[in-house]
């Protein structure tokens, strides 16, 4: 299957201007996206960017409805513009642009969550948690902490969305905490794939390398007592079909001694 869009950017329009000036190239590129969160995309937002050199200058963001600039030119062109008609012309470049090109969007994979316990040297608390998602569509996605179902939002740490090479995403977000006796930590996951926020709670009974340990020591004393037991077995079968049973009668010789006479019987 192609997947034609990321995560959050669905369509993308560059352009690019080159400009010299003597020995001097300078670079001026727009680009435009619409960025969601839902599979419905009732919350599309559209932003169209203007870069000098890499640095954003303009930008118009549908969710204020006109132009905000970033420098002391930015500020002048927006200005001008929000008293024009280009304004009128972006907000309904909005509409068309994005929810217009809703087909394209492609379905949504869910992710695989993953809640382990991971050691930090140097780290200010006792325990650190790792909430990693696994091979979902699209990319934009949301992890979150809840202590006691609370929002956590100090001494947590995540990473951007990394690709996989196949078109699917992965995410990692860590949780740096002091345990306390009866709490309840989650990781909250929220993405195009749910229909709600999906929470995942963390087990402190023990770690998981050691329920690891402890099934595979399990596993190993179950396998000895049928090796043990089937090498008994065999033991007292052996050694039953190796039994001499001996029968004798004893009788005089003509010589007034008495004789045994006896018959192996296998």
């Amino acid at each position: 299957v192609v997947k034609l869009l990321y995560c959050n950017i669905f369509l993308r329009r560059i352009f690019l201007h080159l400009h010299s000036f003597s020995a001097d190239v300078y670079y001026r590129y727009r680009m435009s996206r619409c960025i969601y969160s839902s599979s419905n995309i009732s919350d599309m937002v559209y932003f169209d960017n203007y870069y000098f050199n890499k640095y954003l200058f303009i930008q118009f963001d549908s969710t204020l409805g006109r132009f905000v600039g970033f420098n002391e030119y930015g500020m002048k062109l927006a200005e001008f513009w929000n008293n024009g008609t280009f304004v009128h012309e972006e907000r309904d470049i909005g509409d068309w642009f994005c929810k217009g090109n809703d087909v394209a969007l492609l379905d949504s994979v869910k992710p695989k969550v993953k809640l382990s316990s991971v050691s930090q040297a140097g780290g200010r608390h006792p325990a650190v948690l790792m909430c990693s998602a696994y091979e979902f569509y699209p990319p934009h996605i949301k992890v979150s902490w809840l202590r006691d179902g609370k929002l956590m939002t100090s001494e947590v740490t995540s990473t951007m969305e990394k690709a996989d090479g196949d078109w699917y995403y992965q995410i990692h977000s860590e949780l740096e905490y002091s345990p306390k006796s009866g709490e309840k930590i989650s990781c909250m996951v929220e993405h195009a794939s749910f229909s709600k926020p999906m929470i995942y709670d963390w087990d402190p009974s023990l770690p998981e390398s050691e329920r690891n340990k402890i099934a595979i020591g399990a596993f190993g004393l179950v396998l000895g007592i049928i090796i043990s037991a089937a090498g008994l077995i065999y033991y007292k079968k052996k050694s039953t079909d190796n039994i001499w049973y001996f029968q004798g009668c004893v009788s005089q010789n003509n010589y007034g001694r008495n004789s045994v006479v006896t018959n192996r019987v296998l």
